[in-house]
């Protein structure tokens, strides 16, 4: 087997193109052992490449209420306060069991996406 690290986005999609030249390989043959090793290699140097950053439940929250044109309002149309989704959105509060279930019932936010520590300034 001829594999080589990568480290340049060319031997990225040189490798991409092997991958999708070997997909379907059998398990144990030398194809399917080698897509499994480029397999590997890619997932390494996207992780590299391209990080996916961290985020926190505000992030979370923000972000999909940006991506469906959601407002202020309309989480505090949802939680029945205005005064509490200012709270959460400055992130003076953190969101509560209630709310996380509210959220994700309501808005199809993952709850476990919505669960961890409270941004700090």
């Amino acid at each position: 087997m001829d594999i080589r690290p990568i480290r340049t986005d060319a031997d990225h999609e040189a490798a991409l193109r092997e991958i999708d030249r070997l997909w379907g390989s059998a398990p144990g043959t030398d194809d399917g052992d080698r897509l499994d090793v480029l397999a590997t290699l890619v997932e390494h140097y996207e992780e590299i490449r391209w990080p996916i950053p961290r985020t926190t439940p505000l992030g979370v929250l923000k972000f999909m209420m940006e991506q469906n044109d959601r407002s202020q309002t309309d989480l505090a149309n949802l939680f029945g306060s205005r005064s509490r989704a200012s709270e959460i959105l400055s992130g003076k509060r953190e969101l509560n069991l209630d709310q996380i279930r509210l959220l994700a019932r309501e808005w199809h936010i993952p709850a476990a996406s919505l669960i961890g520590e409270l941004e700090t300034a």
